[in-house]
């Protein structure tokens, strides 16, 4: 039975049904455009399929949003994948999904390269310097968005508040962060979803996919099979305990509970990437993010730049470039092939999801915490970014950093300061913010020196 839906002459939005390739070039023009992180390309995308090319209607491209918050990784991309499969089936999401993060990948393949082989050069070295700064303010930007829309409620706030305490003072792994919040909302949904933030009215709904579970379980086989082809290639290959082994199964741990996109991701990522595998330091991930915040398409493709580096710096058999390449698109392909799946296999099911009052409430808990995991990481950043060396101290179950207020950077500090200037008083934009963070970093470093 195939997975396609089924064939109109006319868009959900009420136009005429475009050509795959007309549909094509919106989508390739929407992945070489869709900078600004999720926010930003959920709008842009909202402009050109709903109010230009009515291609999808108000509230279905809303309700399909919902759905695409209720499944880990890139809302932005899952969402360009699930409108092109309503337009032209598997085809049409195939091509939307891949073409929503092809270009940005590639620029982060390059910006990854221009990293690993140009550190030591001064403008490289002074351009990154800069992007720090701009990258701590970005992410408190980002807790402040965040929180705004998800703490509705005191409940929802102690969700935050514990998720923080918990991956903070007691380094509980992200994942299971995300498995108990969703508990708990899914439990606080049943008894009360006003304590959740939920409304009882979710509107008129559309009757079930025909033959919806079959179509379910055959993307899933595919999907699956898709997805872990590569891993177990390079493992029977390489053997398990290579760094491509490694790289495969830990992105693909990651694309399972990446709720909240790449801002939530980052600090259980660092843990493990730094800590658990030594394959990078923290400033290094700092570096990693800026680069991705100037990349067009989601934002998580900062976990490519992740990959590149694990494997060039473990290259046998391979040479160090062409291990880095193999890293990164083993990364990418782990990262974006199961956000891809979740579409596949739920996109029949995405009307009558809407009603189940017991998802929403998991979801909402989910994002509550979430914005824990944000501060957290806000916190991180800014004791690494500022001060330097930080180092992980224990009493009992109870950790916390250690670093001396004395060996404050003056010159970061001053560029985070002009950082929050452009991004709260001024109010531009996410890449002006990082150019201009740049060009000012490698003034800094020519001029002041290191």
């Amino acid at each position: 039975m195939s997975t396609e839906p089924t064939p109109t002459t006319t868009t959900p939005g009420g136009g005429a049904l475009p050509s795959f390739g007309e549909a094509f070039k919106v989508w390739f023009k929407i992945g070489c455009l869709s900078f600004g992180g999720p926010a930003g390309q959920i709008a842009m995308m909202h402009r050109v399929l709903v109010d230009e090319k009515k291609w999808v209607d108000e509230p279905r491209f809303l309700h399909a949003l919902n759905f695409c918050v209720l499944s880990p990784g890139p809302e932005a991309q899952k969402l360009a994948t699930y409108i092109g499969w309503l337009l032209h089936g598997v085809r049409g999401g195939l091509a939307a999904g891949i073409l929503f993060v092809m270009p940005g990948a590639f620029v982060m393949l390059g910006l990854s390269l221009l990293y690993a082989l140009g550190r030591g050069i001064a403008l490289i070295d002074g351009a990154l310097f800069g992007i720090k700064a701009a990258v701590l303010v970005i992410v408190i930007e980002a807790l402040i968005r965040i929180g705004k829309r998800a703490l509705k409620t005191s409940v929802l706030l102690g969700i935050a508040a514990a998720a923080f305490v918990g991956i903070y003072f007691m380094a509980i792994p992200f994942p299971v962060i995300v498995i108990a919040a969703a508990l708990i909302g899914w439990l606080v949904a049943r008894s009360s979803p006003s304590s959740l933030g939920l409304k009882d009215d979710v509107g008129a709904l559309a009757p079930p996919a025909p033959d919806r579970w079959r179509q379910a379980i055959t993307a899933s086989v595919i999907g699956l099979a898709a997805w872990w082809a590569p891993v177990v290639l390079v493992a029977l290959v390489l053997g398990p305990g290579h760094v491509l082994t490694s790289i495969g199964l830990f992105f693909s741990k990651l694309a399972v509970v990446s709720f909240g996109g790449a801002y939530a991701l980052l600090a259980y990522m660092a843990q493990q990437a730094v800590e658990t595998y030594g394959w990078m330091t923290a400033p290094e991930m700092v570096d990693g993010l800026g680069l991705a915040e100037t990349t067009p398409g989601p934002l998580i493709l900062v976990t490519q730049f992740v990959g590149f580096l694990a494997a060039y710096r473990e290259p046998l058999p391979f040479a160090p470039v062409f291990a880095g390449v193999l890293g990164a698109a083993l990364t990418t392909w782990v990262t974006f092939v199961p956000s891809m799946l979740w579409i596949f296999a739920g996109a029949p099911f995405v009307e009558q999801l809407r009603a189940n009052r017991r998802l929403s409430g998991a979801l909402a808990a989910i994002t509550a915490a979430v914005v824990g995991v944000i501060l957290n990481l806000s916190v991180w950043f800014a004791l690494h970014v500022l001060f330097g060396e930080v180092t992980e101290r224990w009493f009992g179950p109870v950790r916390w950093f250690a670093f001396d207020p004395l060996a404050l950077d003056l010159k970061t500090t001053a560029l985070a300061l002009i950082a929050a200037l452009l991004a709260f008083r001024f109010h531009r934009g996410l890449i002006e913010v990082v150019a201009i963070m740049a060009v000012l970093g490698i003034v800094v470093r020519l001029t002041l020196g290191t």
